[in-house]
Order: C-alpha cells, then structure tokens, then sequence
C-alpha cells in the first residue's frame, strides 16, 4: 500500500508589529503559520493574557496562525538556579498557562548560558554577492583574548588557531575590534550594551556550576514545569546549541546526540520535546543530523531547516538551504515519514537566509530578511514535494 503524506506545517519567525518583515510580506512568501514572541515582556516577566491575545488578534487579522511561541526565556536565574530561581520558575509556569488558555501550546526556548546564539561576522559576501552569517574561530580567540581577556583563555585554542588570532589582532584597527565585540555579543537577548566585566563575571559563574551542574539545572526547571505542561497539553522543545560547542568557556549541554538522550531520558514525559535545527547540529564537527533526528524524533515537535558549510578549523558559513554539509534531502525525507505519523503536522520554518536582491540595502534581524527566507521557503516547499510526491 503507497504511504500516505501530509504536508508539513510552514511557518515563519516573525519579530512582531516593529519587524520590518510585514505580515502580508509572510503571506506572499507561502507560509501559513507565525513563530513569535512578546519580545517586550522582560526576561523572567509573566507573559499578560491581554498581551499574548492582543499579537494574536493581530497575527490572525492578516490571515495567519500563531502556531508557535519562539522563545518564552529562560531567565539566567533558572539557568544558574540562583536563590530566587523559584520565583522565575512560578513566573513561567503562569505564562504557559496564559499562553495554553490562548491555544498557542507548542514552546520554543534554550538553556544556553549567557549568549543565545553567536557569530562573528553578520555579513560574510558570498559568492554570488548575497551576505550570510559567519562562525569563524581565530575571529572568537581574538575576541576572547585580546577584547574579552577572559582568564586562561589561550588554554581553550588550539596552537594554530592562536597563532593566526596574534597574526590577525596585529592587522586590526578600533574600529574593526569595535565591529568584532558587537557581532559576538548580538547573541545576548534584548542587550544593546554589556559591560565585558559583567561578561567575565557571567563566565565565571558557569565556571563554577559546569557541564554537569547547568545538566542538573535543565532538568530541575523541567521537572518543576512537567506538571503545567502536561495539564495545559504544553509541549516544550529545547533548541539545540549555536553552535553547538563550548565557546569563551561557557558550558554546552544541547549540542550532542548524548545530550539529546540526557535531556529525554531524565525527563522522560511526553511534554519535554526538542526543536530539531539543522543548522545548529550540522555546525557540530562530529554531529550526523540525521542520526541525531532518528534518535529524538518522536519528541521533535518544531524544525528549523537551515544549512552551513564548515571549514578544517571547524569555522562554518550559512549556505543555501539546499546546500552546505546537511543533507537536506535525506533530513525531508525522515521529518516527512515522521510527520506522517502524526495527528497534527509538524512546524517547520525556513531558518535564517542570506540578505540579497533588495534586501541589500534594507535593515533587517540578523538571517531573517525577507528575501532570503522567502528563497529557502520556496526550495524546501519543492523539496517536500518532491520526497513526498504531495502536492
């Protein structure tokens, strides 16, 4: 008997009303779905009820679907289980209920320490003239070293990568080390400025708790969530690392097929769920996407699909959504059998895109101008198409 498909739910991060992306620009790219957050609302902060309807009248008046909420924060509180932990831990718990009361129950979030995302250059021009995101090595050991100077930093690189950051600090002018400082720090939410002492001494205290203590913190804030999100039909994904290695001495602890079976296993609930992003994991030298989505994917309630291409150093670009070292192919075809498995599709969004034709010369979020997204939309639509044979 031939199998039988259904298409994939295609949704798009949308940064709300001040996004220079417009709603009606979301329609015209082909996706039917809105990922968003209230990015008003303090880190740590109860989500209103009247706020979280007031973005949703908006997003369904342009004839769209809140479908998913990317990111309600992890306060830093929670992460390092400082003494009032607690109290942002009630704090969210009340937010996934407004939220489940609203009808919007699937919950992106991460558990990385300090930085939700780093690179080092947001305008890397490819060849065809379009610009990408940049992950590149000696760039961070320059700003970890010679801007940052953390302690013992050098003791992090490998002896080739120092050598070429000394080399290239050498060559840099104020304004290039300005420009490198604000790239890397971009990755800290709802900061336009950071003292780097308030940096060092955020370091600090993930150097104390580590690897082991940031695991048992995750899974403290989970277990005390399990009973909200299995009463409210919350299902909360966990988005992978980016990139998903230790960087400026912080701990990673979702970066891993090992962390992955961690996460799961010792909270082992049908709520705790992971958002499955291949750009994140595909950065990791020794990560197989596919391997690790065959692992998890019973609890991958959420996909973003992006690519990268990644050098010898393990430094890596955002290529085209069809190219780069992911498998795009091979990772549609498994998240299509999986979806056909389902009662409800499973949301995916076109991860970032590269800033081209008349986005040039538009200011937009860093990867999510609309031109580039709209490209990688169109590329995985056809994709699916063309695994599922579904039109």
């Amino acid at each position: 008997m031939e199998k039988k498909y259904k298409k994939l739910e295609q949704t798009w991060r949308w940064y709300g009303p001040n996004d220079p992306v417009s709603l009606q620009d979301v329609k015209q790219a082909g996706a039917t779905g809105i990922v968003t957050a209230l990015h008003h609302i303090p880190h740590g902060e109860i989500w209103p009820l009247e706020d979280i309807l007031e973005r949703k009248a908006i997003i369904e008046s342009s004839g769209l679907t809140w479908s998913v909420v990317e990111s309600v924060p992890v306060h830093e509180a929670i992460k390092t289980r400082r003494a009032d932990a607690d109290k942002y831990i009630e704090n969210y718990k009340v937010s996934l209920k407004n939220l489940a009361q609203c009808g919007i129950k699937i919950v992106c979030y991460n558990f990385m320490p300090v930085l939700d995302w780093t690179r080092t250059q947001l305008d890397l021009e490819m060849a065809d003239g379009s610009k990408a995101l940049y992950f590149n090595w000696i760039d961070l050991a320059v700003f970890d070293i010679y801007i940052l100077k953390r302690p013992r930093a050098d003791t992090d690189y490998p002896k080739s990568v120092l050598e070429r950051a000394a080399a290239k600090f050498s060559t840099l002018n104020q304004q290039q080390l300005d420009d490198l400082r604000i790239n890397v720090l971009m990755g800290i939410p709802n900061e336009k400025e950071i003292e780097l002492e308030t940096l060092r001494n955020s370091i600090s205290e993930y150097e104390k708790i580590g690897f082991n203590g940031l695991r048992e913190n995750l899974v403290y804030f989970l277990s005390a969530i399990a009973d909200v999100c299995e009463h409210e039909g919350i299902k909360m994904t966990i988005h992978p690392d980016d990139p998903p290695y230790p960087i400026l001495g912080l701990p990673r602890i979702a970066s891993t097929i090992d962390d992955f079976n961690y996460i799961l296993q010792n909270v082992d609930k049908p709520f705790n769920g992971v958002c499955f992003c291949t750009g994140s994991l595909g950065a990791g030298v020794d990560n197989n996407a596919l391997q690790i989505f065959n692992v998890v994917k019973e609890r991958v309630y959420f996909a973003h699909l992006r690519n990268v291409t990644k050098d010898e150093d393990g430094s890596f670009y955002e290529a085209d959504h069809l190219g780069g070292d992911v498998n795009m192919y091979e990772i549609m075809k498994a998240l299509s059998e999986e979806n056909a498995l389902r009662d409800k599709s499973i949301p995916f969004r076109p991860d970032h895109g590269h800033q081209m034709l008349d986005d040039l010369a538009k200011q937009s979020n860093p990867g999510y101008s609309a031109i580039g997204r709209l490209r990688g939309l169109a590329e995985l639509r056809g994709l699916e198409v063309g695994v599922t044979g579904n039109y």
